[in-house]
């Protein structure tokens, strides 16, 4: 998170929001770690969510609201991190401050 924030601040917003799926892609997966399980081989945050679930009940209602009310901000989260290596695509400042905020919400409601 704090590289997305210096590039934020920057104005670098591809990078930022590249940075932000990275970020939630990694603390999901340290999650499922913590939960003992191996996570999948997947970039995707959505399916990350999903597996981790499943394992973890404490945190089940947790997640399925956050599968349920950020489906679409997420999807835009892996969409940069695939096209980012392909496809050149430019975010906004305000598309990188509110995925900023969706992934700053899903970390802190799963901490």
């Amino acid at each position: 998170m704090e590289t997305a924030d210096y590039q934020l601040k920057r104005g670098f917003y591809d990078l930022a929001v590249f940075s932000l799926e990275h970020a939630l892609q990694l603390f999901l997966k340290a999650k499922l770690l913590a939960n003992g399980v191996d996570y999948p081989r997947t970039p995707s945050v959505r399916a990350l969510l999903e597996v981790l679930m499943e394992v973890a009940q404490e945190e089940r209602s947790a997640i399925k609201h956050i599968l349920d009310t950020y489906l679409m901000d997420l999807g835009v989260l892996e969409d940069a991190s695939i096209t980012s290596r392909y496809v050149m695509r430019d975010f906004r400042r305000e598309e990188a401050e509110r995925l900023a905020r969706v992934v700053r919400e899903v970390m802190e409601d799963l901490a």
